[in-house]
């Protein structure tokens, strides 16, 4: 296929880098940071563009790998008689932001983290994709299968489900390393410390029931050992003790103590 990609950061690297394998011809990069679209044009032997004006129209496939927020005014920058297939890689946007406005339209959404400079093992990422007709449909099913072992055809829903479930399970779970690294750093304690109770963790939380394999003091309804993170928390980072009471009061609430006399 014959295919351009709006956006040059972390997503567009990765996707485009991995689909060169394939024999794509890529056709144009197109991005705000020009030292970053010469780079991945480069890498795909591709045009380096900044206006989305200048695109080539003989493609296949325009990918828009963009923040979610910007999808929808690169959209309305496109010439709306476009015969090509255009998606874009977003959890949480609707494929309506596209098909509203242009004839063939969908979402190639790979569900995983991404960072410049790190090694994804594509086969075990799962793609989720959407289109607003059939043939659509089967253009990605291909494309996805030649990245990934697991590719799904969900809704805008579904997928929206999926990525805020990713926000808690992956986000906010990894600012929660960033708090847990302070913490310990501030007592020279080494990090390190505690990776295997992290890798341990997201394992358990892989193959049995998170809610089965919750642990800690919340869940016990250790009011003795809370009171003490909490005095802790008060005295050296007080930021975070209403973080932390907030999660151990929500997990209390999940894990409801039962009385003594009913066990």
């Amino acid at each position: 296929m014959r295919i351009s990609i709006i956006g040059s950061g972390r997503v567009a690297t990765h996707l485009a880098s991995a689909l060169k394998a394939y024999g794509h011809i890529w056709v144009d990069v197109c991005g705000r940071k020009q030292s970053h679209v010469e780079q991945l044009a480069h890498t795909l032997g591709a045009r380096a563009l900044t206006d989305i004006s200048d695109i080539n129209t003989n493609i296949d496939l325009l990918i828009i790998a963009v923040a979610d927020q910007a999808i929808k005014d690169v959209v309305s920058k496109l010439d709306k008689s476009s015969g090509f297939l255009v998606v874009h890689t977003s959890g949480s946007t609707d494929v309506k932001v596209i098909s509203d406005h242009i004839k063939n339209a969908g979402v190639l959404y790979p569900l995983q983290t991404f960072s410049m400079g790190s090694q994804i093992d594509w086969s075990n990422v799962p793609i989720f994709i959407e289109a607003n007709a059939v043939e659509n449909i089967d253009i990605l099913y291909e494309l996805g299968e030649q990245l990934s072992k697991k590719v799904y055809e969900y809704s805008s829903a579904q997928r929206l489900s999926l990525h805020l479930a990713a926000v808690f399970a992956c986000n906010f779970s990894n600012y929660c390393y960033d708090i847990a690294q302070q913490i310990v750093q501030a007592q020279g304690v080494d990090f390190k410390l505690l990776a295997p109770l992290i890798l341990a963790t997201a394992q358990k939380a892989t193959q049995i029931d998170p809610v089965t394999a919750q642990t800690g003091p919340a869940m016990r309804h250790d009011e003795g050992i809370l009171q003490q993170h909490l005095e802790f928390l008060q005295q050296y980072m007080p930021s975070y003790a209403t973080t932390y009471q907030l999660l151990s009061e929500q997990i209390q609430h999940r894990h409801v103590k039962i009385p003594s006399d009913k066990k």
